[in-house]
């Protein structure tokens, strides 16, 4: 049995740090904790008391180095899920909405939960999600 007990960090390469944290702290609302002197930023994920903060780290892409090409089933990530409370779902996908994002609604295949999506500045998917109240 293995002793992992969450999710640490995800962590992307971005084109253009200024977009990216505009849509990772602008519309997503998470904060950056690192010092502000590194290349990369670290955005804290809600607040996980003393352990390991949830994170999603932005690292500038290399010089010289692409994105990859193609549509979404051709890159090596397939999206990333964030989760909101089932009361601040529905507010939240309208927040969303109304800062002018393309917001697709989507289904989860066995979990109970409901989900929307979104595009960072990279193209990368963003899928928000909460559970539905099993009562």
């Amino acid at each position: 049995m293995s002793g992992i007990v969450g999710l640490a960090e995800v962590v992307l390469f971005v084109g253009d740090m200024s977009k990216s944290l505009a849509f990772y702290r602008g519309v997503l609302g998470l904060q950056v904790f690192s010092p502000p002197e590194l290349p990369g930023k670290f955005l804290r994920i809600g607040s996980h008391g003393t352990g390991v903060p949830h994170q999603i780290v932005l690292v500038p892409r290399p010089e010289g180095v692409t994105a990859a090409e193609g549509t979404k089933q051709q890159r090596d990530l397939h999206h990333i899920g964030l989760e909101v409370a089932p009361e601040d779902f529905a507010a939240e996908r309208e927040r969303i909405r109304g800062l002018g994002l393309e917001v697709r609604e989507g289904e989860h295949p066995f979990l109970p939960v409901q989900a929307f999506y979104i595009d960072d500045p990279d193209g990368n998917e963003v899928e928000i999600v909460t559970r539905y109240d099993l009562r």
